[in-house]
């Protein structure tokens, strides 16, 4: 049996992709990628530079934004309103447990 072989990419908070590595990373191809900056769903680090760049945080997102695409048949304006909801949702869920981390641990039970 053979076994699949996928790129490895160690990243940090600090790393940072281009456009054509977001694209390989993710699976999206390059117009997907460049559609969705234009909604305003992905941001590039400098949006006036010749070569975008972008935080290596991105590629995570962008397999979300993939894995949308492929299940739902989504396009970028959808995708865009899609990750604006999932953006959201993070945030309140690290609110909620930032509110629990303060409560006394009689109020959680």
């Amino acid at each position: 049996m053979a076994t699949e072989h996928e790129e490895t990419a160690w990243m940090n908070e600090h790393s940072q992709v281009t456009l054509a590595e977001l694209a390989l990373l993710s699976g999206l191809p390059d117009e997907m990628l460049v559609e969705l900056v234009e909604c305003g769903a992905l941001f590039p680090l400098d949006p006036g530079a010749a070569q975008w760049n972008f935080s290596a945080r991105c590629v995570v997102t962008m397999r979300k934004v993939g894995r949308l695409r492929d299940d739902f048949e989504l396009d970028a304006n959808a995708l865009a309103v899609a990750l604006s909801f999932l953006e959201r949702i993070r945030e309140l869920e690290d609110q909620l447990r930032a509110a629990h981390a303060q409560m006394p641990r009689q109020f959680l039970r």
